[in-house]
């Protein structure tokens, strides 16, 4: 999470102090409120890892080079963080291959 913070506020000077002053006040309230630091870095990688995941339409081959993880790390993360991909799909699935119709037509032997 301090990485991610550090590259935000990094970001940031180069943007403009609107978004280090957005960061502090949320980490303020945050802290006001209790949350404790697991529960903090817990959200914030689920709502990083889904907004990137919403931008790639659910590729999560995609989103892991994105977010520079390899793609299993990133499956693994996902099902640790219980977040669910199945609503970011646009629904243009490949249907599996028992529900393919059978070819018949074999290539030749070269």
């Amino acid at each position: 999470m301090f990485r991610a913070l550090f590259i935000i506020l990094s970001l940031s000077e180069r943007k403009g102090v609107a978004v280090k002053d957005q960061l502090e006040a949320l980490i303020m309230q945050m802290y006001k409120s209790g949350i404790l630091y697991s529960e903090a870095v817990r959200e914030f990688k689920k709502r990083f890892i889904l907004t990137v995941l919403q931008d790639n339409h659910g590729n999560q081959c995609r989103a892991a080079r994105q977010l520079g993880m390899h793609r299993n790390t990133l499956s693994r993360t996902i099902q640790e963080l219980k977040i669910d991909i199945r609503g970011l799909r646009d629904g243009a699935r490949r249907p599996p291959r028992s529900a393919r119709p059978l070819t018949l037509e074999k290539k030749a032997a070269r």
